[in-house]
């Protein structure tokens, strides 16, 4: 499974509208609307790299009210759950 993280800049007028229709693209797992310089993050939980692209370039680029994307590929992942494991002084 590859992640990717999209930072998304979109006409502000349409940030909603925006991330609907990024949300409803498949492979699009999560879209978080956030403060800052970009407007919107969207996560991409696909199978391969030519998937991300397909995803990412040909479709989430193309959705109406996209301004700009940057996007990020995950290579390794830390939950809560590891990073509590792997501090824990075994005293459970």
């Amino acid at each position: 499974m590859i992640t990717a993280i999209v930072f998304v800049k979109a006409d502000v007028a349409r940030i909603p509208e925006v991330a609907e229709e990024i949300a409803a693209i498949e492979g699009v797992s999560e879209v978080y609307s956030v403060t800052g310089q970009i407007d919107l993050i969207a996560l991409v939980r696909v199978g391969s790299h030519d998937d991300v692209a397909s995803v990412v370039a040909d479709q989430l680029n193309k959705v109406s009210g996209v301004v700009s994307t940057e996007t990020h590929i995950a290579f390794r992942a830390y939950s809560r759950h590891d990073l509590e494991s792997a501090f824990s002084l075994g005293l459970d």
